[in-house]
């Protein structure tokens, strides 16, 4: 390759990610702004923690949905090269559909039932409030997943901006549906702005399709609904384990008392947040280009390390900042009934899910790599080994330490997630993931207590933040040598 085109590349890629990485941010922090709304408009009640064992649900179709990504973008690459791409996308499509509709039904006329089993010992006005919102919640999920499929579409011919201004902008919109509808329609308003949100996100991404005329061409010989259904549910066993994990963490939470569920949902909002733009944005625009040049076990291995360095080293910040502030953080945020021991105890939850962080960046970057490497038959085995570790994990570190233990319990069953798909990739692909990671997050660590440790030993907290964050970014810079610098390389090489 030239010079020039590698530049372009570099750019190219910077770009992508860039556009990918800042749509996640705003929409994580219309996320955060909605549960912040939420916190001083509802508190930490009854009605709070059912809502937001709905809201797990509807996290975890729109994780499934964010996974569909990583599934067909493969295939839609390789349908783009041979000219079936408007074919195959709307084949998608209307698997998509098959699966919606009737399981939209079925949530409404179930609707009573199924919001008693997500919030389990909470009081009836739980259920009842869980409920309502999974009758809108569920239907918004699936349009998200239809814009999910979208934004792959667009992928398969490495275009990402359109996308990811309708993934952020719906962010921003439906934040402003949840405040506008908050008074007169109560908490359940929130499902509704999630509507409106998921509407929009599919809307920019299609306009943008139909502007490049990529939906176009000849159908396939062959629908196949049913098997495309089924390679997208495997593709979707192991986002689905995990979702299941953090809904297993809720049922947990729920026998600690009122309030412990959204203390929890809160702290996990927090931790996502932090590791969600770069780790996830890595995902998405590498899928494309390594289906292209293909991955053996070493090239996959050091593709997991070089992406979990920009990952991670956000958060080695947070935590540290967590440590010393997350209580005044949490208080600020979320309002008075946040403040003091509970805002203290959220704020060292989310210090507590860093073990979660990091295993998650594992995932998230390790995922598209079964698809390219064409591994999807280990997912399943691999979704419910990590699925069922946590009921152990959960039930054991719940008893020892509460809450706490509870976060700890989910970062251990996402890590075996995480290292069973580096093994479905290659064992080898494991064994150079396992100790870059490991080293990595060990230095790090290092880093983070050092900066923010010392410096709270001779000032107060806040200040002591601050300062810290200075330190510990020339600690991670006088630290490249060990990789960060080749990591920047590698991603700017990626298109």
């Amino acid at each position: 390759m030239s010079r020039a085109r590698r530049i372009l590349a570099e750019r190219s890629a910077l770009r992508s990610g860039a556009l990918t990485g800042l749509g996640q941010v705003l929409l994580s922090l219309s996320a955060a702004g909605a549960g912040a709304l939420l916190a001083h408009k509802f508190g930490r009640t009854a009605q709070t923690d059912g809502f937001l064992a709905a809201y797990a649900v509807y996290s975890l179709l729109v994780l499934a949905a964010q996974a569909f990504r990583m599934v067909v973008v493969p295939d839609l690459t390789r349908a783009a090269a041979d000219g079936r791409l408007g074919g195959e996308s709307r084949a998608y499509g209307i698997a998509f559909l098959a699966l919606a509709v009737p399981t939209s039904v079925l949530v409404a006329v179930f609707a009573g039932p199924l919001g008693e089993l997500v919030t389990g010992n909470l009081p009836q006005s739980s259920a009842n409030v869980a409920g309502r919102a999974l009758e809108i919640l569920v239907p918004a999920a699936f349009v998200q997943l239809l814009a999910a499929l979208a934004a792959s579409v667009l992928a398969a011919v490495d275009s990402y901006g359109t996308a990811a201004l309708g993934f952020g902008v719906s962010g921003l919109i439906g934040l402003a549906v949840f405040g506008a509808l908050a008074s007169s329609v109560g908490i359940v308003a929130l499902a509704w702005a999630l509507l409106v949100n998921a509407f929009i996100a599919l809307g920019v991404p299609i306009l943008g399709l139909l502007r490049l005329k990529a939906l176009a061409g000849r159908w396939p010989e062959r629908l196949d609904v049913g098997p495309r259904l089924l390679n997208l549910l495997r593709g979707a066993a192991v986002p689905i384990a995990l979702q299941g994990c953090y809904l297993l963490a809720l049922r947990l939470a729920s026998n600690l008392g009122v309030g412990s569920v959204t203390s929890f949902t809160y702290a996990y909002l927090a931790a996502s947040t932090l590791v969600g733009a770069t780790g996830f944005a890595l995902g998405v625009i590498s899928s494309a280009p390594l289906t292209r040049r293909g991955v053996d076990a070493e090239t996959a291995g050091r593709h997991v390390v070089h992406a979990a360095w920009v990952s991670l080293t956000i958060v080695g910040a947070a935590a540290g900042v967590f440590a010393l502030v997350g209580g005044r953080i949490v208080h600020v945020v979320l309002g008075n009934q946040y403040g003091g021991r509970v805002g203290h105890d959220l704020g060292l939850l989310v210090v507590y899910l860093s073990p979660w962080m990091i295993a998650w960046v594992g995932f998230v970057v390790t995922y598209p790599l079964v698809f390219v490497a064409a591994r999807q038959r280990y997912l399943v085995p691999v979704a419910l080994t990590g699925f069922l570790s946590m009921i152990p994990l959960g039930l054991g570190l719940r008893a020892a330490w509460g809450l706490p233990g509870i976060a700890i319990a989910i970062g251990l069953a996402t890590l075996v997630i995480a290292c069973g798909l580096l093994v479905a990739v290659d064992r080898r692909t494991l064994t150079i993931a396992i100790f870059g990671v490991a080293r990595l997050s060990l230095a790090l660590g290092a880093a983070s207590a050092l900066a923010f440790g010392a410096v709270a030993l001779i000032l107060s907290p806040a200040p002591a933040a601050v300062i810290g964050i200075v330190v510990y970014g020339l600690i991670v810079l006088s630290l490249r040598s060990l990789g960060l610098r080749d990591a920047w390389t590698y991603i700017r090489g990626l298109h």
